[in-house]
Protein backbone atom coordinates (compact mmCIF):
# COMPACT_ATOMS: atom_id res chain seq x y z
CA UNK A 1 0.00 0.00 0.00
CA UNK A 2 1.06 3.49 -1.11
CA UNK A 3 2.27 5.77 2.15
CA UNK A 4 -1.08 8.21 2.86
CA UNK A 5 1.74 11.24 2.06
CA UNK A 6 2.66 9.88 -0.98
CA UNK A 7 -0.86 8.93 -1.69
CA UNK A 8 -2.36 12.26 -1.52
CA UNK A 9 0.25 14.28 -2.39
CA UNK A 10 -0.66 15.49 -5.63
CA UNK A 11 -4.25 17.15 -4.30
CA UNK A 12 -1.81 18.40 -1.16
CA UNK A 13 -0.07 20.14 -3.90
CA UNK A 14 -3.02 21.73 -5.61
CA UNK A 15 -4.75 23.21 -2.96
CA UNK A 16 -1.64 24.46 -1.46
CA UNK A 17 -1.18 26.12 -5.00
CA UNK A 18 -5.00 27.59 -5.07
CA UNK A 19 -4.87 31.13 -5.98
CA UNK A 20 -6.93 31.79 -2.79
CA UNK A 21 -4.27 29.77 -0.82
CA UNK A 22 -1.29 31.27 -2.15
CA UNK A 23 -2.82 34.59 -1.69
CA UNK A 24 -2.84 33.94 2.08
CA UNK A 25 0.77 32.73 2.27
CA UNK A 26 1.94 35.53 0.84
CA UNK A 27 -0.32 38.29 3.10
CA UNK A 28 -2.50 39.43 0.39
CA UNK A 29 -5.89 38.93 1.64
CA UNK A 30 -7.75 41.86 2.97
CA UNK A 31 -9.89 41.15 6.39
CA UNK A 32 -13.29 41.04 4.60
CA UNK A 33 -11.43 38.27 2.88
CA UNK A 34 -9.70 36.20 5.63
CA UNK A 35 -13.27 36.86 7.66
CA UNK A 36 -14.99 34.86 4.77
CA UNK A 37 -12.30 31.96 4.83
CA UNK A 38 -12.63 31.89 8.78
CA UNK A 39 -16.72 31.87 8.54
CA UNK A 40 -16.28 28.60 6.14
CA UNK A 41 -13.47 27.13 8.76
CA UNK A 42 -15.96 27.65 11.63
CA UNK A 43 -18.78 25.85 10.07
CA UNK A 44 -16.42 22.75 9.11
CA UNK A 45 -14.59 22.60 12.44
CA UNK A 46 -18.13 22.59 14.47
CA UNK A 47 -18.71 19.91 12.14
CA UNK A 48 -15.91 18.39 12.60
CA UNK A 49 -15.57 18.89 16.79
CA UNK A 50 -19.94 17.64 16.58
CA UNK A 51 -18.10 14.33 16.23
CA UNK A 52 -15.15 13.99 18.95
CA UNK A 53 -11.48 14.82 18.83
CA UNK A 54 -8.66 12.55 19.43
CA UNK A 55 -7.04 14.85 21.79
CA UNK A 56 -8.85 18.07 23.42
CA UNK A 57 -5.69 20.20 22.37
CA UNK A 58 -7.10 20.03 18.57
CA UNK A 59 -10.23 21.78 18.89
CA UNK A 60 -10.36 25.14 16.89
CA UNK A 61 -14.16 26.45 17.42
CA UNK A 62 -13.54 28.48 19.75
CA UNK A 63 -9.82 29.98 18.65
CA UNK A 64 -11.68 30.08 14.67
CA UNK A 65 -14.41 32.40 16.66
CA UNK A 66 -11.80 34.14 18.93
CA UNK A 67 -10.13 35.63 15.06
CA UNK A 68 -13.78 36.27 13.79
CA UNK A 69 -14.53 38.34 16.67
CA UNK A 70 -11.15 40.17 16.43
CA UNK A 71 -12.42 40.86 13.04
CA UNK A 72 -15.83 41.70 13.47
CA UNK A 73 -14.44 44.48 15.96
CA UNK A 74 -12.03 46.03 13.98
CA UNK A 75 -15.31 46.64 11.32
CA UNK A 76 -15.39 43.86 9.59
CA UNK A 77 -18.66 41.83 8.56
CA UNK A 78 -19.59 38.43 8.86
CA UNK A 79 -19.24 36.30 5.71
CA UNK A 80 -22.08 34.38 3.97
CA UNK A 81 -21.33 30.32 4.31
CA UNK A 82 -20.66 29.13 0.47
CA UNK A 83 -21.88 26.34 -0.83
CA UNK A 84 -18.82 24.55 -1.46
CA UNK A 85 -18.66 24.47 2.44
CA UNK A 86 -22.61 24.00 3.00
CA UNK A 87 -21.49 20.54 0.60
CA UNK A 88 -18.48 19.83 2.94
CA UNK A 89 -20.17 20.22 5.97
CA UNK A 90 -23.28 18.03 4.27
CA UNK A 91 -20.90 15.38 3.99
CA UNK A 92 -19.09 15.35 6.99
CA UNK A 93 -22.11 15.11 8.89
CA UNK A 94 -23.25 11.98 7.78
CA UNK A 95 -19.84 10.52 8.54
CA UNK A 96 -18.86 8.58 12.53
CA UNK A 97 -15.99 9.26 14.51
CA UNK A 98 -14.01 6.74 12.71
CA UNK A 99 -15.17 8.29 9.18
CA UNK A 100 -14.05 11.44 10.26
CA UNK A 101 -10.89 10.85 11.53
CA UNK A 102 -9.43 11.40 7.70
CA UNK A 103 -11.10 14.57 7.75
CA UNK A 104 -9.62 15.23 11.23
CA UNK A 105 -5.73 14.55 9.90
CA UNK A 106 -6.26 16.69 6.42
CA UNK A 107 -8.06 19.65 7.98
CA UNK A 108 -6.16 19.88 11.55
CA UNK A 109 -2.44 18.94 10.30
CA UNK A 110 -3.08 21.60 7.90
CA UNK A 111 -3.63 24.16 10.78
CA UNK A 112 -0.66 22.73 12.52
CA UNK A 113 2.01 22.13 9.74
CA UNK A 114 1.15 25.11 6.93
CA UNK A 115 -0.83 27.48 9.38
CA UNK A 116 2.74 28.11 11.34
CA UNK A 117 3.58 29.73 7.87
CA UNK A 118 0.63 31.19 7.45
CA UNK A 119 -0.05 32.66 10.89
CA UNK A 120 2.26 34.98 10.48
CA UNK A 121 0.70 36.47 6.48
CA UNK A 122 -2.82 37.25 7.91
CA UNK A 123 -4.92 39.85 9.11
CA UNK A 124 -5.81 38.83 12.33
CA UNK A 125 -3.87 37.94 15.23
CA UNK A 126 -3.86 34.02 14.27
CA UNK A 127 -5.41 32.69 17.60
CA UNK A 128 -6.63 29.86 15.27
CA UNK A 129 -3.14 28.60 14.86
CA UNK A 130 -2.05 28.67 18.67
CA UNK A 131 -2.59 24.85 20.11
CA UNK A 132 -1.39 24.23 23.67
CA UNK A 133 0.00 20.65 23.49
CA UNK A 134 0.58 20.43 20.08
CA UNK A 135 2.98 17.37 19.73
CA UNK A 136 0.37 15.71 21.94
CA UNK A 137 -2.48 16.79 19.17
CA UNK A 138 -0.09 15.68 16.61
CA UNK A 139 0.68 12.92 18.08
CA UNK A 140 -2.81 11.99 18.80
CA UNK A 141 -3.48 12.02 15.08
CA UNK A 142 -0.67 10.09 13.91
CA UNK A 143 -1.45 6.95 16.50
CA UNK A 144 -4.85 6.46 14.61
CA UNK A 145 -3.29 7.63 11.08
CA UNK A 146 -4.02 4.83 8.17
CA UNK A 147 -2.48 4.50 4.55
CA UNK A 148 -5.93 3.01 4.19
CA UNK A 149 -7.42 6.54 4.28
CA UNK A 150 -5.90 7.79 1.04
CA UNK A 151 -9.00 7.63 -0.61
CA UNK A 152 -10.99 9.80 1.44
CA UNK A 153 -8.12 12.17 2.99
CA UNK A 154 -8.21 12.59 -1.26
CA UNK A 155 -12.27 13.54 -1.19
CA UNK A 156 -11.69 16.02 1.72
CA UNK A 157 -9.14 17.55 -0.45
CA UNK A 158 -11.77 17.80 -3.24
CA UNK A 159 -13.93 19.89 -1.07
CA UNK A 160 -11.08 22.13 0.42
CA UNK A 161 -10.22 22.68 -3.46
CA UNK A 162 -14.04 23.33 -4.21
CA UNK A 163 -13.89 25.58 -1.43
CA UNK A 164 -10.33 27.83 -2.20
CA UNK A 165 -11.97 28.17 -6.00
CA UNK A 166 -15.19 29.27 -4.65
CA UNK A 167 -13.54 31.64 -1.91
CA UNK A 168 -11.44 33.51 -4.85
CA UNK A 169 -14.79 33.61 -7.32
CA UNK A 170 -16.40 35.44 -4.36
CA UNK A 171 -13.37 37.76 -3.47
CA UNK A 172 -13.07 38.48 -6.97
CA UNK A 173 -16.62 39.64 -7.33
CA UNK A 174 -16.77 41.78 -3.99
CA UNK A 175 -13.27 43.58 -5.04
CA UNK A 176 -15.82 44.18 -8.42
CA UNK A 177 -18.53 45.21 -6.63
CA UNK A 178 -16.39 47.76 -4.35
CA UNK A 179 -14.95 49.68 -7.36
CA UNK A 180 -18.86 50.21 -9.09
Amino acid sequence: MIPLKEATGNKHKQAETMPFNTRMFRGLLSKKEYLLYLTQLLQIFQTIESKGLPHSSLKRVERVQEDIDELKSEGSVDGIILNSTKAYVDYLSALSYEQVLPHIYLNYLAIVFGGQIIRKSVPSSGKMYDFDHMQEAIQSIRSVQHDEWADEVNKGFDFNISLFEELETVCNNLKLASTS
